[in-house]
């Protein structure tokens, strides 16, 4: 500084001592700006990081519904409850005496097998196959007619069915009818013995049912048929013919492995 009297004039060539320079000062202030810009970023994203969290909630993920289809093969068992109505119908000298020898009931049990195909309208057609082992037989005293007092017999060893199926399926339920061919091992045993054979008769069948998915595999079903197997005829050398044959009703409640 110069000294003029009462005042000073400034030096300005000169820097005073410990004074920052020009750089010094661009250089704070880009510091101040950088660390004034790093703080808005955190504080922004902290609020948007709270944000996300509390008004946009993660939903769950929705769990897919399973339907039960009743498409595929299944083979299973039964047992059942069956009575027949045979008739006997003996010709003399052209007159026909119609025998009343009463029913042949019995208990009976088998297999099935069988396939299945679901549409996408819930219609089901299918096919079954099935055997049974049966113990259904009647011996009867003839009274009257040229043939009284002689005895005859009726008895059904093995029958089966080989049938469609049409059902409407209600998920696990299946309402349905069935009908088809059936046929049966029958032992017949004439007046005196004079015929005696055992032999097997075709028919047919019809009836319904319904059946119920327990699990994905294991079903239950209850059945009622009605099968008719016609008559079969036999002469005698005398010029004598008999007419046998029989109708049969089957209820029957049984379980399917659905492949």
């Amino acid at each position: 500084m110069i000294a003029l009297g009462l005042y000073d004039i400034p030096n300005l060539g000169a820097r005073p001592l410990g004074s920052p320079s020009a750089k010094e000062k661009v250089s704070n202030m880009l510091k101040r700006a950088l660390l004034g810009v790093s703080a808005l970023a955190l504080l922004a994203g902290s609020a948007a990081a709270a944000d996300l969290s509390t008004r946009y909630p993660v939903k769950a993920a929705p769990v897919p519904v399973q339907y039960f289809s009743w498409t595929g093969f299944y083979i299973g068992g039964n047992v059942g409850y069956g009575w027949n109505s045979p008739n006997f119908d003996y010709t003399a000298a052209g007159l026909t005496y119609a025998y009343d020898v009463g029913n042949a009931d019995g208990v009976f049990g088998g297999l099935q097998v069988g396939y299945n195909y679901q549409f996408a309208n819930n219609i089901v057609l299918g096919a079954e196959a099935d055997l049974e082992f049966a113990n259904m037989g009647t011996d009867t005293f003839l009274v009257g007619g040229p043939a009284s007092g002689a005895f005859t017999s009726t008895s059904v060893d093995t029958f089966g069915t080989i049938r469609g199926r049409v059902g409407y399926a209600v998920d696990r339920f299946l309402p349905y009818f069935t009908g088809g061919a059936a046929w049966a091992n029958t032992s017949f045993t004439g007046p005196w013995g004079w015929t005696s054979e055992s032999n097997t008769q075709w028919g047919w069948t019809i009836g319904g049912g319904a059946e119920y998915a327990i699990t994905n595999n294991w079903t239950v079903k209850a059945e009622y048929l009605y099968l008719d197997f016609g008559s079969q005829d036999y002469t005698f050398v005398g010029g004598d013919s008999i007419s046998t044959g029989f109708n049969m009703q089957t209820v029957k409640a049984g379980f399917n492995y659905k492949f």
